[in-house]
């Protein structure tokens, strides 16, 4: 397989946990910035790129760019019949007018930032959307005929008791999501959250979090197929595979990642110098590494152990495995391969350390 990721930098504000490469002051920038992602596409395909088998929008906020404008620079990238092409969406951008310009350029899967149904939870993450625009997104998606959508969860914020979690994973799967993804809130070095200690997430509470939505979910016929991630059979994230299992994939974009046969490499991290770069037809690589055999491999196992897939018996050493107990078991189809149950997930990081070098 072979995926694209594309960048879009722009966010109306800033999340608090957030640390990834956005901006909100750069809007005045959008039209240069959709005009250097499709120069940079085009010398990419001009180079011998391969076809996408996956494409993924992500951001900052991809809603925020004119939805034509979007769709242009993604049907610029050359794509399998059946490649899966999803963008990311603010609920509170979200209409049928933008999802229709979406499809029209091979949008089938999008992305819904919903990451709490609590008022108090969203605000306690610097989020501004309204929660009650979720389910006009959901309508959205489905009047238009998107196949398939993720709901994008997060559990552990300051002030949010386990009743605010129960009544956001109850909210979500009230929508009859094909797809969820829930994620522990994590400190980040240099956001706004990690300066303030008494606002950090705590460990316990997120584990009975992880534990409840876990239940739920699976009890809905989502199944777990990464640590943070479920769905009804059929409608996983392919794109999300492709980075677990290593799979080649090339980034466009300002700070976007690329990987090709254990080398990675970064582009330059802001939109401004990344489309002077563009423009002035120079590298816009910030830098890069390469990974060897071994680091590969370790890596590959760190990765897959996190999904279904699990990994082969022979990565545990045997006093490790009883070290582990009931926290790994045999796949249910390939008996040479261990996965990670409920209580091993909650532990994935630290199992993960233990693998054979």
């Amino acid at each position: 397989m072979f995926g694209v990721y594309l960048h879009i930098p722009f966010c109306s504000s800033k999340c608090d946990y957030c640390a990834f490469a956005t901006w909100t002051d750069r809007h005045h920038l959008i039209d240069a910035y959709l005009a250097a992602l499709r120069r940079e596409i085009g010398r990419a395909v001009e180079g011998g790129m391969p076809v996408a088998d996956t494409i993924f929008v992500g951001g900052g906020t991809p809603t925020l760019v004119p939805p034509d404008d979007l769709a242009d620079v993604i049907g610029s990238i050359p794509r399998s019949p059946d490649a899966e092409v999803t963008v990311e969406c603010n609920p509170d951008d979200v209409d049928v007018a933008m999802l229709r310009s979406f499809v029209d350029g091979g949008v089938n899967r999008v992305s819904v930032g919903v990451q709490s149904m609590s008022a108090h939870v969203l605000t306690a993450l610097g989020r501004t959307h309204d929660r009650d625009n979720v389910a006009r997104s959901v309508e959205a998606i489905r009047d238009v005929g998107v196949p398939t959508f993720n709901l994008d969860l997060i559990y552990g914020a300051a002030g949010e008791s386990m009743v605010d979690w129960q009544d956001t994973v109850a909210g979500a799967l009230a929508l009859d999501p094909p797809h969820v993804s829930a994620y522990g809130l994590t400190v980040e070095a240099g956001t706004p959250l990690a300066a303030q200690p008494d606002r950090h997430p705590d460990d316990d509470d997120q584990a009975d979090k992880y534990e409840f939505v876990d239940e739920q979910l699976t009890a809905a016929g989502l199944a777990n197929y990464e640590v943070s991630n479920w769905a009804v059979p059929g409608h996983e994230s392919r794109h999300n595979f492709l980075y677990w299992r290593q799979q080649n994939y090339r980034g466009f974009g300002c700070a976007a990642h690329s990987h090709a046969d254990g080398r990675r490499w970064w582009n330059i991290r802001t939109p401004d110098r990344y489309i002077d770069a563009v423009n002035a037809g120079v590298s816009v690589e910030a830098s890069s590494e390469t990974l060897d055999v071994n680091q590969r491999r370790s890596e590959g196992q760190q990765l897959t152990l996190r999904t279904r897939d699990g990994v082969e018996r022979s990565a545990f050493d045997e006093a490790t495995l009883e070290l582990v107990g009931d926290m790994v078991v045999e796949h249910p189809t390939e008996p040479e391969r261990v996965v990670l149950t409920r209580s091993g997930r909650l532990m994935a990081n630290d199992i993960s350390v233990r693998l054979r070098d």
